[in-house]
């Protein structure tokens, strides 16, 4: 039995989500399932990193299968691409050991969320981007990004409810880079909750935005109450950049 790794990248703009639905097609692993199965003549059954929501893309998903297909790599990932939505491309197939599992090696993951923050809203980036209109002060955006680097319990940043498995993660970088009207938060970190990007990149721009005060952070931190924190911004700004295993 062959254990493959699959490196995905896809716009989640058409689509339901990464994880396969009983009453819908319409996922990112249904899509990749489908076209694997009749490449294989098995039922093949992937395991993702994680999922995405509707609507968010990925540069860098992770994912792997078990086959008995002696099909070489590079057929793999060429019948895959010829036969999947042009809108999802594995960019890497490779041979994986037996043990590998995409979700429960998992090290760490790097995300990215952009705006577009200008009082006109643009043609090309707003199927990729949040548009926000109202002016935002970087500074304070940058100090709030530095409250929330490090090891913290990130419960009110999620739309978990109550839950017995912890909700500490730890956050190695958040920045923000402004090219022009578009500003790419990047987070880097061993681990995410159910919305903690969208949720705490909506809490930084009403920051920014002057409708939350700075001490907001460290409040929701202490108080974990979801509802202190700001908007879970749009899925559609959000990419999943990369996802980190050891060697």
């Amino acid at each position: 039995m062959r254990n493959i790794k699959l490196t995905i990248e896809y716009d989640g703009k058409r689509y339901l989500g990464w994880q396969r639905l009983g009453d819908s097609d319409n996922t990112i692993q249904g899509k990749i399932e489908g076209v694997l199965s009749q490449m294989t003549g098995e039922t093949i059954e992937i395991i993702g990193s994680g999922r995405t929501d509707a609507g968010a893309h990925a540069k860098g998903q992770v994912a792997n299968f078990k086959t008995m297909s002696p099909l070489d790599l590079a057929k793999m990932r060429e019948f895959l691409n010829r036969y999947l939505p042009k809108d999802i491309v594995i960019k890497e197939v490779e041979e994986a050991s037996e043990r590998f599992h995409a979700r429960y090696n998992g090290t760490g993951k790097q995300y990215s969320y952009y705006v577009w923050n200008h009082a006109v809203p643009s043609a090309f980036e707003r199927n990729y981007s949040f548009h926000y209109p109202q002016k935002l002060d970087k500074e304070k955006m940058d100090e709030a990004c530095r409250k929330l680097i490090g090891t913290h319990d990130f419960l009110g940043f999620s739309s978990l409810k109550k839950t017995k498995k912890s909700t500490v993660r730890i956050i190695k970088e958040l920045s923000i880079e402004q090219t022009g009207s578009l500003l790419h938060f990047r987070f880097v970190g061993n681990g995410f909750l159910y919305n903690m990007v969208r949720i705490i990149t909506g809490t930084i721009i009403e920051i920014g935005a002057g409708k939350l005060p700075l001490e907001v952070i460290d409040q929701v931190l202490e108080t974990k109450i979801r509802q202190q924190a700001g908007e879970t911004v749009p899925s559609h700004g959000l990419f999943l950049d990369e996802v980190y295993y050891r060697e």
